[in-house]
């Protein structure tokens, strides 16, 4: 008798045996489901760390906005318009005649321009009679610049001749007669170029990848 006492104080009610197996069930679905939503989260935290490292990459070495500010360059670049600068390209071969160039402006490396390049290392440039005319080996005679880019009517303004240094750029604006360039603060070095123009983005309707122009 007494036995049979024991062991019916032994014995658990199974309706508590399933309430805790059920209990145990929920914890363990539980703690997977957090585990699966903390993975989630530290995929997303990873993801958005390589978002942030590949914009500034982008941003700081290969490419960068830039808004036009002033009149200088028209009329092929306005005022307020947004382009894309290449700052990746001239770390691998040297600038051409007729790129669009960003810079930092000689007198004061805080503020930047933008003009476009008309004279190369070594060159003579003469400007004269509303022409600029190019002297190299290629044309120790000299050559005409025939800028295609211009309106037919826009002169050049200006009467002096230029020996261009090594590692230097002569630029000019395409709005010769209301530009700051090179007639007035010299030739360009090149450590002080950012890039060159490689797309405009804004306005919509005059988005374009900006091509370099043939002489």
């Amino acid at each position: 008798m007494i036995e049979e006492i024991n062991n019916l104080e032994d014995k658990q009610p199974e309706s508590e045996i399933k309430s805790d197996k059920t209990k145990s069930t929920f914890r363990k679905k539980a703690l997977r489901k957090l585990a699966e939503a903390g993975l989630f989260f530290l995929e997303l935290v990873k993801v958005g760390v390589l978002a942030a490292v590949t914009i500034i990459v982008i941003r700081h070495f290969l490419f960068k906005p830039f808004y036009v500010r002033g009149a200088s360059m028209e009329p092929n670049f306005y005022d307020k318009e947004y382009l894309i600068i290449d700052e990746l390209s001239y770390r691998f071969r040297a600038p051409v005649r007729g790129e669009v160039l960003v810079f930092k402006y000689p007198e004061n490396p805080s503020e930047y321009f933008l003009k476009r390049i008309i004279g190369l290392p070594g060159e003579r440039i003469k400007i004269s009679a509303g022409t600029v005319r190019i002297y190299n080996q290629e044309y120790p005679d000299g050559v005409e610049l025939k800028e295609e880019y211009l309106p037919d009517d826009l002169a050049t303004a200006g009467d002096q001749i230029i020996t261009i240094k090594d590692n230097q750029y002569f630029v000019l604006g395409d709005n010769r007669p209301n530009s700051y360039d090179s007639r007035r603060f010299g030739a360009v070095d090149s450590s002080a170029i950012v890039g060159r123009v490689i797309f405009r983005g804004w306005p919509f309707d005059r988005a374009e990848v900006i091509k370099t122009p043939t002489y």
